[in-house]
């Protein structure tokens, strides 16, 4: 057993959408390596907007003043080793549910810099379009890039593809080795081929 922490958190409004059947499969592979995974529908959950109060910043010394779902996810991420964001395309960036918990990230951020620094993370994303350039999931991939590079986190593995019918995913059965195996390497800590498995 490996003891380590993933968390997963899906961006779609489907519970079974073809990014959440990826985000299983990394489920699957991280608890393969011995790795202890929590997963969460953001959907189903309570996450309002940033109201940019300010208030994490100042008096509230990294504790966001919003009384919602964050509230609970905010410990289970500074306690994770590895974050893994699932997220369909919509309208050419990251679904509205998986943008408004990024968003709440910034009261994590205090003088030190960022509570999640140092974690690996990985990304799944899909799209109804033919590739990622014209379908617009190359805009939530260099969004990303550029998030974790200011966290001064790291990138173990960013899996992508077409499904655009829910299911469709399954089908495709590199795609679905390919979020496996980045589940396997979060769950054990292997970062020693970086980039996309």
């Amino acid at each position: 057993m490996s003891g380590r922490q993933v968390v997963i958190l899906k961006g779609s409004p489907r519970k079974r959408g073809n990014s959440s059947v990826l985000a299983e499969q990394v489920a699957a592979g991280a608890r393969e390596a011995g790795a202890v995974v929590e997963s969460f529908d953001l959907h189903t959950l309570e996450i309002r907007p940033c109201d940019a109060c300010d208030y994490c910043q100042g008096v509230g010394g990294g504790q966001c003043t919003i009384a919602d779902d964050m509230q609970m996810l905010y410990p289970k991420l500074q306690a994770a080793d590895a974050i893994v964001i699932a997220s369909p395309i919509y309208w050419f960036t990251f679904s509205a549910q998986t943008k408004l918990c990024i968003d709440r990230w910034y009261a994590l951020e205090g003088p030190g810099g960022s509570a999640l620094a140092g974690k690996q993370f990985g990304l799944l994303l899909t799209y109804g379009d033919t590739d990622p350039y014209s379908s617009g999931a190359v805009n939530a991939i260099r969004t990303f890039q550029d998030m974790i590079r200011y966290l001064r986190a790291e990138i173990v593995g960013i899996v992508y593809g077409s499904a655009s019918r829910v299911g469709d995913i399954q089908g495709q059965q590199q795609l679905m080795e390919r979020a496996l195996k980045l589940g396997q390497r979060l769950g054990k800590g292997d970062v020693s081929k970086p980039g996309t498995p």
